[in-house]
C-alpha cells in the first residue's frame, strides 16, 4: 500500500483501501460507485440508502441492498409514498433492512416528496443543478472533503421541498456516489471514469 492509502490489487489495478480487501465492496467500486444515476428511481433509492448508511458503514448497507430492494419495492416512489404506519411497523420487523424508525419514515417522506417534484422538472434536474463547475482532485484521503458548498446548498433545497435525511454530509456522499463530483484519489484506476469530468 502506498502512503495515499491506495492498494495495487492482484489484477494489476489501483484502489482505495476501502474497496481493496471486500469483494462486495471492490465490485461496487469498479462497477458502480462515481458513475451518474440519471433516473428517478435510482436517483431516489440512492437518497434512500445514504439515509440509511448514516452512522453505518457503506458495507452494512451494501450487503442488506439486495433486502433493502425488496422491502422497498425496488424503490418504486409511488408504492413506497403509498406505505402506511402497518407498513412501518412491518419494516421494523424485517432484520434484513437497517431497522430504524425515523430512517424507514423518512424513505416514505421522500416517495412522497420525489413525486410532488414532478410539478417542477423531477428529482433529477433537481439534484444534478447542484452539480459545481469543479471536482476535488483528491491525492490522499486527507484531501477528500465531506461537504461542500454545493452539497450544503442541495441539503438546504431538498429539505424546503419536504425530503428528510438529506443533511450535507450524507448529501456530499450522494454526489460523490452518482458522479456528481469525482473523489476517486488521483492514482485509482477509476478516476476520471464517470465521463462527467474530464
Amino acid at each position: 500500500m502506498t502512503a495515499e492509502g491506495i492498494v495495487i490489487g492482484e489484477d494489476g489495478l489501483a484502489r482505495p483501501l476501502w474497496a481493496s480487501s471486500d469483494p462486495l465492496l471492490r465490485e461496487y467500486y469498479d462497477t458502480e460507485w462515481g458513475l451518474p444515476v440519471r433516473d428517478e428511481q435510482g436517483l431516489y433509492e440512492r437518497i434512500s440508502l445514504e439515509a440509511f448508511q448514516a452512522g453505518l458503514s457503506w458495507a452494512t448497507i451494501l450487503r442488506k441492498r439486495p433486502a433493502f430492494r425488496a422491502a422497498f419495492d425496488n424503490f418504486h416512489p409511488e408504492t413506497v409514498a403509498a406505505f402506511t404506519e402497518a407498513d412501518v411497523e412491518r419494516l421494523l420487523q424485517d432484520p434484513g433492512i437497517v431497522r430504524n424508525r425515523l430512517k424507514i419514515r423518512a424513505a416514505i417522506t421522500n416517495a412522497n416528496a420525489t413525486i410532488a417534484l414532478r410539478d417542477e422538472g423531477g428529482l433529477v434536474d433537481f439534484v444534478w443543478k447542484f452539480q459545481p463547475t469543479s471536482t476535488p482532485a483528491p491525492a490522499t484521503y486527507a484531501d477528500v472533503p465531506t461537504t461542500s458548498p454545493e452539497s450544503i446548498a442541495l441539503s438546504r433545497a431538498l429539505r424546503k421541498k419536504g425530503f428528510a435525511f438529506v443533511g450535507p454530509t450524507t448529501m456530499f456522499a450522494l454526489m460523490e456516489a452518482i458522479g456528481m463530483v469525482d473523489t476517486h484519489l488521483v492514482d485509482s484506476h477509476r478516476r476520471g471514469t464517470s465521463g462527467v469530468w474530464s
